[in-house]
C-alpha cells in the first residue's frame, strides 16, 4: 500500500484507510471476529489508518480497535473523533464543543482504545454554541500534553477551516467525497485545503455503498440500517441515483474493475486519502486493489460526463442531520 503524508506537519498514512463505524453501527448486524480479523488484515496489506469516534455505538467501535491492536498498536494510525456529547453510560446528549467536555471525551477514547495517545483527533461536528477557537484550543492543550499527535475538523465551512487553523495547524479535513458527492470541489473547501496545505480524507467514497453496484433496491437494507432514512436511497431518488451508477459500472467494465474499485481509484487520483468502509475480508480485498488503478485523461472526462457535480438526487442526509453540517 503506497504511503501518503496528510497535511503539512509530518503524519504519514496509506492512501486508503479503514472506515470502522459499520463494525458496530449504522449499517445493519455486526460480527466481531470478522471485524477483528478484516482490522488485522487490513495492517497486513499495509493499511495503517484505522477511523473511528466514540459516537460509533457509542463507544463500542473505539473498544473494538482497542481490542484489535492489542499487540499491534505501533502498526496503526488510530483517529477518532469528539465533539458529539454523550454521558459514559452512552446517553447521547447533541453537540458539545466545550473544551472540558473535549478533554473529558479524549481521556474516555484513550480507555477504550487501550493506548496512550491518539494520532489524528477530529472535532466530528462544530458546536455552533462555543467558538471553533475554543474547541481547537482545548484540542491543541491535549497535542501539548502528548495525548494526541495531529488535529482534524470534519464537515467544515472554508472561514471555520481558516479559523481553527489559526488556532493549531490542522492536520486533515475530514468531509464526504465520491462520485456521488462532489460539493467540496465548488464551496471552496478543497481550494481552503489546498491552499493551508491541510490533507483531505474522504469518508463515504463509495456513496454510502451505492456505488458499490450491489445495491438494486431499498429492500438490501436491514431494518435497522440507516440507510433507510437516507434521502438518496429513497423513492424516485433511488432510481435516479442507481441511473448513475449503471453508468459508472459501464466506464468500470471497460477498464475490467468493479464499479467500486474505479470509483476509489477516482477519490485517490483526486488527492484524497479515503477511507472506505467495510466489516469483511473479501470487500477489503477489493478495496485495497483500486490502489493500482490508473485513472487516464479518457477515463476523467468519460466520469465527469455521467457524474458531474449535482447530478445525484436528494440530499446527503435527513433534515435532522443536515442541520449539524456547518456549511
Amino acid at each position: 500500500m503506497e504511503l501518503r503524508t496528510l497535511g503539512s506537519q509530518g503524519l504519514t498514512v496509506s492512501t486508503q484507510g479503514l472506515g470502522c463505524m459499520g463494525m458496530s453501527a449504522f449499517y445493519g448486524s455486526t460480527d466481531e471476529a470478522e471485524s477483528l480479523a478484516t482490522i488485522h488484515r487490513a495492517l497486513e496489506r499495509g493499511v495503517t489508518l484505522l477511523d473511528t469516534a466514540e459516537s460509533y455505538g457509542p463507544f463500542i467501535n473505539e473498544q473494538l480497535i482497542g481490542k484489535a491492536l492489542t499487540g499491534r498498536r505501533e502498526q496503526a494510525v488510530i483517529a477518532t473523533k469528539t465533539g458529539i456529547e454523550f454521558s459514559d453510560d452512552g446517553v447521547w446528549g447533541g453537540l458539545n464543543g466545550r473544551p472540558e467536555y473535549i478533554r473529558h471525551a479524549l481521556d474516555r477514547s484513550l480507555r477504550h482504545l487501550n493506548t496512550d495517545h491518539v494520532d489524528l483527533y477530529y472535532l466530528h461536528r462544530v458546536d455552533p454554541a462555543v467558538p471553533v477557537e475554543e474547541s481547537v484550543g482545548a484540542m491543541a492543550e491535549l497535542v501539548a500534553a502528548g495525548k494526541v499527535r495531529y488535529l482534524g475538523l470534519s464537515e467544515v465551512a472554508p472561514q471555520t477551516i481558516r479559523r481553527a487553523h489559526s488556532v493549531h495547524p490542522l492536520t486533515a479535513v475530514q468531509t464526504e467525497y465520491s462520485l456521488f458527492e462532489r460539493g467540496i470541489e465548488h464551496d471552496g473547501v478543497m481550494a481552503t485545503l489546498t491552499e493551508l496545505g491541510i490533507g483531505l480524507v474522504a469518508y463515504s467514497p463509495l456513496g454510502r455503498g451505492f456505488l458499490s453496484g450491489a445495491i438494486t433496491s431499498p429492500d438490501d437494507f436491514a431494518a435497522d440500517d440507516f440507510r433507510r432514512t437516507d434521502p438518496r436511497f429513497q423513492g424516485e431518488n433511488f432510481d435516479r441515483n442507481l441511473a448513475v451508477v449503471d453508468e459508472v459500472r459501464r466506464i468500470a467494465a471497460t477498464k475490467n474493475v468493479t464499479p467500486s474499485q474505479l470509483a476509489l481509484a477516482w477519490v485517490l487520483h483526486r488527492g484524497a486519502v479515503a477511507i472506505p468502509g467495510t466489516k469483511r475480508r473479501r470487500y477489503l480485498e477489493e478495496n485495497i486493489a483500486a490502489s493500482t488503478i490508473t485513472i487516464t485523461t479518457d477515463d476523467l472526462a468519460a466520469i465527469d460526463a455521467v457524474a458531474p457535480h449535482g447530478i445525484i438526487s436528494g440530499d446527503r442526509y435527513a433534515p435532522e442531520l443536515m442541520q449539524t453540517l456547518n456549511g
